[in-house]
């Protein structure tokens, strides 16, 4: 990304300068570098999942400098189109393949890092709007392409709340593994076209790109595609709108961290501004957004609940709708590996594929409840529950690190 002829940046702060500008009204393209700035090859290793050097993530490409923008307008953005590398096959993810990785505990690690604690990788190969892994046979599913992370530049008041607030939490357990947040990192730092002193100040200021957070950030909602239309708060003149992180494909939560199929390449938007927009709908912390109607339409699913207790120990939580998902997806897991799917397979294949999660009740005391769709009709053969039993049989292996 740096040796771009429009390098972008991989943190949020108001002072990065804005890569192009344009018009209330306008429809313009983005072209973007998968996460990592692909680090991570069409291969059956993981062992660059367990090395993957976060402290450049994310790549995001802009800010894009809306004209007439002013903090406490509404910045609305329409999603016209996105996809990979158009017609192209290459080394890059996007470039006709994509992947999904479960994060080593030591290196980011992810929902199920207890269970999971080592690096593993599934390869997705793309075929118009369908895809399927050698990795993970026996799977062929429509992807719901998106972006993972869109957003404008907090001001800098907001951007010194993120700072203090990550950093109290970390302070409540600051050697845990891995961190409760991730600070301020001068290491790695892609400022954009900045220079000197303030390409310094970005360094040493700039926030992470991992969270979503009041600016939009990395929200990964995977029905934000095509048709949908978002509603950004605007704290800065200009906006400075940026982005990146595209999937192919992804289920409700992106549950290994990496749980996307991740891939470059573009996306098309239309901009406007609603002026006043902030105090005139009360948006006062986090972007509105109406999603598109694009999706692959699933009918039949298996639902796997999920509630707010810890198995291992036999504790009762109260009202955790964190734990209750984990326990849905780990429930998951369990049923597919009777089908002969490794854990780590069916990890990566709830991350991955279109799987809807749900919060299903939060108000019957002391467990909350979630729950998570399968959609049965991604395999080739039943997984319906039935007097037979399950159908076991040789479903190969994931990529794993050495």
């Amino acid at each position: 990304m740096a040796q771009q002829a429009a390098p972008g940046h991989n943190r949020w702060h108001p002072d990065i300068p804005p890569a192009v500008r344009v018009r209330p009204g306008q429809d313009i393209r983005v072209e973007c570098r998968e996460w990592t700035d692909n680090q991570i090859g069409n291969n059956d290793s993981a062992n660059d999942v367990r090395d993957v050097d976060l402290t450049r993530a994310h790549m995001l490409s802009g800010p894009i400098y809306v004209e007439g923008a002013e903090p406490g307008d509404l910045l609305v953005v329409d999603i016209l189109d996105l996809g990979p590398v158009p017609q192209q096959i290459g080394d890059a993810p996007g470039q006709g393949w994509g992947y999904t990785g479960i994060f080593s505990k030591a290196n980011g690690g992810g929902f199920l890092t207890d269970r999971f604690p080592d690096a593993y990788k599934a390869i997705w190969d793309f075929s118009g709007q369908a895809c399927t892994s050698r990795h993970i046979p026996g799977v062929k599913f429509t992807g719901i392409t998106h972006p993972g992370l869109f957003g404008t530049a907090p001001s800098p008041e907001l951007l010194a709340r993120w700072n203090a607030r990550e950093r109290a939490l970390i302070a409540t357990e600051p050697d845990r593994v891995p961190p409760l947040a991730l600070p301020p990192l001068e290491e790695q730092t892609l400022p954009g076209s900045a220079t000197g002193e303030i390409a310094a100040k970005i360094a040493r200021e700039g926030a992470r790109t991992v969270p979503a957070r009041e600016n939009g950030g990395n929200h990964d909602i995977k029905n934000f595609t095509r048709g949908s239309r978002v509603f950004y708060p605007v704290h800065v003149p200009g906006a400075l709108f940026s982005g990146g992180d595209l999937h192919f494909s992804q289920g409700d939560g992106e549950i290994t961290f990496c749980g996307a199929i991740e891939m470059g390449g573009f996306i098309d938007f239309h901009v406007d501004l609603i002026k006043g927009g902030m105090e005139t709908y009360g948006v006062t912390t986090n972007p509105i957004l109406m999603p598109g109607n694009v999706e692959p339409r699933y009918s039949e699913f298996v639902t796997f609940i999920g509630i707010g207790v810890d198995h291992t120990t036999d504790t009762q939580l109260y009202n955790d709708a964190t734990v209750a998902y984990r326990n849905a997806c780990l429930n998951a897991v369990d049923y597919l590996t009777k089908f002969g799917y490794s854990g780590a397979q069916a990890y990566l294949l709830l991350g991955a594929a279109p799987i809807e999660g749900r919060v299903s009740g939060v108000v019957d005391i002391p467990n909350a409840c979630c729950s998570l769709y399968l959609p049965t009709a991604i395999f080739d053969f039943d997984i319906r529950p039935s007097a037979a039993g399950p159908v076991k049989a040789d479903r190969g292996s994931c990529a794993v690190s050495s």
